[in-house]
């Protein structure tokens, strides 16, 4: 039952980027960080103090840091770029199609205050497109994990794996709901809850929003399949399959534009194999706005009740 997940603690997913590269940092001495003048935001300072000799401050100049990057795989270096999702994608794009992704270098684009829970900073900085962009690229891995713990998991694991990455965390703090230790599997969806009325397909800070409702639901005796999907790209079809045949419709719930991010790639999976109803819960088609991170996902419908209503609208579809 999903009101039996135990909340740890609250921290945010930056963080956990921040304490996993600094691991990563003491165990690889291949990796080196870069970062776009944001090694605060990016919570770079304990691998920064402990390996100075592996970090560069590049700047604001994101597709400088972009190339960088690139060329220092041809060293056999794992660079990990830094800086907000907006400028780690929507700026350099061009950068990351030519440099990393046409050219299959082992960057590891990492990419903090994405969505809406960026908050205050307003519609220019909430990105809300990267995970389509990303997804689109040949060869690129997209990684959008749900907390704290697995943020950190994450950053651990795209060290040892080849080719370029985008793994997209967050500014806000939240609750932290996984296990530590346990295992992070890329490719390898990840269930929360087992159930045979709806299958509900979440990632990143959305996943918590989703257990919310998930609890609503199971108390008006709504069977509720419930999984973190933490790898949009490669979506592990298996798991999607194995899911919505059983329960035959389902609802996706990003902090993404509903156009070109994890609802569509269920949706294709979904429509290649076994056609079944789904509802998106994401943005509209719209860009975001200045305001405090959980009154922004009220209002643009990426709150706890909307998925419950997007969930009750899909089981009248089946």
């Amino acid at each position: 039952m999903l009101k039996d997940i135990k909340v740890t603690g609250q921290k945010d997913t930056r963080s956990g980027f921040g304490d996993g590269i600094h691991e990563l940092g003491k165990k690889n001495p291949n990796v080196v960080a870069l970062t776009a003048d944001l090694a605060g935001s990016l919570k770079l300072g304990p691998f920064i103090k402990d390996f100075p000799d592996r970090f560069f401050q590049c700047g604001i100049a994101e597709a400088n840091m972009i190339g960088i990057g690139a060329g220092l795989t041809i060293g056999g270096k794992i660079p990990y770029t830094t800086t907000f999702a907006n400028f780690s994608t929507g700026r350099v794009y061009d950068q990351i199609r030519q440099s990393v992704a046409y050219s299959g270098k082992n960057v590891k684009i990492c990419a903090s205050h994405a969505g809406l829970t960026l908050g205050e900073d307003g519609a220019t900085h909430q990105i809300l497109e990267d995970i389509g962009l990303m997804k689109m690229l040949p060869g690129m891995t997209v990684i959008v994990p749900c907390d704290y713990n697995q943020t950190k998991l994450a950053t651990l694991a795209i060290a040892d794996y080849p080719g370029p990455v985008y793994l997209r965390f967050g500014r806000p703090v939240w609750p932290i709901f996984t296990d530590p230790d346990q295992e992070f599997e890329i490719g390898k969806a990840q269930f929360f809850s087992r159930g045979n009325d709806v299958s509900i397909f979440a990632c990143g800070h959305m996943v918590w929003k989703a257990i919310e409702a998930g609890i609503i639901l199971e108390e008006k005796g709504i069977s509720v399949e419930l999984v973190n999907i933490h790898t949009v790209k490669p979506l592990d079809e298996e798991a999607v399959l194995n899911s919505t045949r059983k329960t035959k419709c389902a609802v996706t719930v990003e902090e993404h534009n509903v156009i070109g991010g994890l609802g569509d790639a269920i949706a294709q999976c979904t429509s290649k194999h076994a056609p079944i109803p789904i509802e998106y819960v994401g943005t509209q088609d719209t860009f975001g706005e200045s305001g405090k991170p959980m009154e922004l996902l009220k209002k643009y419908g990426l709150d706890s009740p909307d998925i419950v209503a997007a969930v009750e609208k899909v089981l009248k579809r089946k």
